[in-house]
């Protein structure tokens, strides 16, 4: 069953993130993940306000995603990410 990483981010730091996000879909790849949604346009539909950015990775299965989000290329690249935006991921297991 395919699972997805959905994160949504506000970027406090584009020059750190830009470093983070040229890193990012090579170990990405590397896990057998594949970008859905990768920025662009958002509108808060309900709830407060939407995050600038949101990033939709579907992965083969759960498995995948744990090791990708857990891999030591990934974790090294975890403090970029926060010290560069603050946000939220999650997991989901879904069809």
């Amino acid at each position: 069953m395919s699972a997805y990483l959905h994160a949504s981010i506000e970027v406090t730091d584009p020059v750190v993130y830009e470093e983070y996000r040229r890193q990012a879909p090579a170990v990405i790849a590397a896990h057998g993940g594949r970008y859905l949604v990768r920025g662009g346009a958002v509108t808060a539909l309900e709830g407060g306000a939407a995050p600038q950015r949101h990033v939709i990775l579907e992965f083969p299965d759960m498995a995948h995603l744990q090791a990708f989000y857990n891999s030591p290329a990934y974790q090294a690249l975890i403090p970029i990410r926060q010290r560069a935006s603050r946000g939220r991921l999650v997991a989901i297991e879904g069809v």
